[in-house]
């Protein structure tokens, strides 16, 4: 155990202060003996993944900060129509896409090159270019804090929605995910509902590799691959989620800004482009004076130029959401978690 370790060294935007304490665990036993400490001791858990989704204050974070270490993998179930795969919450994300691809599992090559751990998918409900993680999960496996039971969590009960699952509601807190359970399709053709995706596609062979290079081609061209020498790689990936708001509002939206795009998102709802929104409230692509600003590729991603601390960050996206709520009405809600901070982010943006 260690009182050092700094979250400039353990997050993608390389922010943040320092961990009072920080442990990797392998097994269900050792986490809970830690967690259980800690809780004895009257500190907060932090469960961290790959960093890649998290804005963490200059202060730090005044706890203990789990990391789980369970990268196995163990196909359940094969068949010609479907194979069902456990892997191990602690698997680097794109490892296991890759893996399912050269495997001709289809399902997830959509989601090619997105930054984390496996047990954050689900927590999340990661999604890109059409595709959401929530449609190849069959079940969550958890370590319940407060009993010490290890416990099966179907997709249903996990009510994933936009970005969203009842981890980040009314679980909060209370698991620690453990495994995955995926169910994907053999050799099937990959389905592709992304616009820029399908235009992208023309022409090209339609199997998950070709599809998994497409798309990292696409993220690479918004610097929404991790890559140390791209000056844009120290981000969060997508600041803000794009905003679903009802379809009435949406079409005086678009009455009033033509061009606007809109998709359907669940009866009488609407989802928003978050960057047409930013980009047409006067914050162009690598908008920003100082050590924070947005991307020079993407304006959904608020980077750290090599120096920025937690409030330069939080002065830029404040910038922003403040603009667009000026120019359309629309609140934009942050992607990443804030953690360590004092206050909601509501009160800091």
């Amino acid at each position: 155990m260690t009182t050092t370790v700094s979250f400039r060294d353990l997050t993608t935007l390389e922010v943040g202060g320092e961990a009072r304490r920080f442990m990797d665990v392998a097994s269900c036993e050792q986490a809970l003996a830690h967690y259980r400490q800690a809780r004895l001791d009257g500190l907060p858990v932090l469960v961290l993944g790959g960093g890649s989704n998290m804005l963490v204050s200059d202060a730090g974070f005044d706890g203990l900060v789990l990391r789980w270490q369970d990268r196995s993998l163990e196909v359940l179930q094969e068949s010609p129509e479907q194979v069902v795969v456990r892997v191990g919450g602690g698997r680097v994300w794109d490892e296991w896409v890759a893996e399912t691809v050269s495997r001709q599992w289809s399902g997830l090559e959509c989601l090619s090159g997105i930054p984390g751990l496996v047990g954050a998918a689900p927590i999340q409900n990661i999604g890109a270019y059409g595709q959401e993680v929530a449609g190849m999960i069959r079940a969550v496996r958890v370590l319940d804090w407060d009993t010490g039971e290890e416990l099966r969590l179907t997709g249903a009960q996990c009510e994933f929605g936009y970005r969203d699952s009842r981890f980040k509601r009314d679980w909060k807190g209370r698991y620690l995910v453990t495994s995955v359970e995926f169910e994907l399709r053999p050799k099937a053709v990959p389905q592709l509902r992304y616009k820029e995706l399908q235009q992208r596609m023309e022409g090209l062979a339609l199997t998950s590799a070709q599809v998994r290079q497409t798309v990292l081609e696409i993220r690479r061209s918004k610097s929404m691959v991790w890559d140390p020498a791209d000056p844009n790689h120290r981000s969060a990936g997508s600041f803000f989620v794009n905003p679903i708001v009802s379809s009435e509002i949406a079409e005086k939206l678009a009455a009033d800004f033509p061009g606007m795009p809109g998709w359907p998102a669940g009866p009488g709802r609407t989802k928003l482009s978050a960057a047409w929104l930013i980009e047409r409230s006067g914050f162009p692509k690598g908008w920003g004076e100082g050590p924070a600003g947005l991307s020079s590729n993407h304006v959904l991603a608020l980077i750290n130029r090599g120096q920025a601390r937690a409030v330069d960050l939080l002065r830029v996206a404040g910038a922003v959401r403040r603009g667009v709520f000026e120019r359309f009405a629309v609140c934009l809600h942050p992607e990443p978690e804030f953690v360590g901070f004092e206050r909601p982010w509501e009160e800091l943006l």
